[in-house]
């Protein structure tokens, strides 16, 4: 059992952090936003909330989700203009922060890579740091479909993208913060994983995480110690 000083002393030695985006980094879940967006909200959201659970396998789930909404280019592009995802709190600075010490910052989402991006960009994470799914369009910007090649459109993509990022970079140690199931069945490979439950308290994350906190300024205080 690794006592919580050893955790403490693995993220402040740790070469590479990685964040899920959903309800982590931003407050929303992002592919509910664009639900909402499209006028199916209520439908797609007892569908996220039945995924995050680990009830249904995610590449189902995506599937089922995206058939619902249909979004087009253009919406994708409007959500973004219209109603950018928000921050959550202390997340820029803890960001900056490790980027100061040299740590690796990605972001690993099962959300859509156009919306992680803008996010992205907002924190100065490259957008070679960013693992998240692609959706693809016909040439008039209609909705067709996801690309299910990507890791990050399986269950258990996230610890795929974490093994690729040892294997590519040979970092010792990775830690993973995420708020649900899929950020915590990455660790292993990742070498800790943090719990996040400052914008929704997945009951099964907190049980099962080692380390659990509600507001990154937690972390930020590790840093600074």
């Amino acid at each position: 059992m690794v006592s919580h000083s050893e955790l403490r002393n693995l993220f402040c030695s740790a070469d590479a952090v990685c964040f899920d985006v959903d309800s982590t980094v931003i407050r929303e879940e992002g592919i509910d936003e664009l639900a909402k967006f499209c006028g199916v909200e209520d439908a797609v959201s007892e569908m996220t909330r039945r995924a995050m659970g680990g009830a249904v396998p995610f590449k189902a789930a995506l599937t089922e989700r995206l058939a619902l909404i249909q979004p087009s280019r253009e919406q994708v592009q409007r959500l973004l203009a219209e109603h950018p995802p928000h921050l959550t709190p202390g997340i820029r600075e803890l960001v900056s922060r490790l980027q100061e010490r040299n740590v690796q910052v990605f972001l690993i989402s099962g959300g859509f890579r156009s919306i992680v991006e803008h996010v992205a960009s907002k924190l100065s994470i490259p957008a070679t740091n960013v693992f998240a799914n692609r959706l693809k369009f016909y040439f008039n910007g209609e909705y067709a479909g996801f690309d299910e090649a990507q890791p990050t459109a399986e269950s258990g993509g996230k610890g795929k993208v974490i093994k690729l990022l040892k294997e590519k970079y040979h970092f010792k140690k990775i830690v993973m913060i995420g708020d649900g199931a899929t950020d915590l069945e990455a660790c292993p490979p990742a070498d800790v994983f943090i719990g996040f439950g400052g914008n929704v308290i997945r009951q099964q994350v907190k049980d099962k995480a080692k380390w659990y906190i509600t507001d990154f300024v937690e972390l930020l205080r590790e840093l600074e110690e």
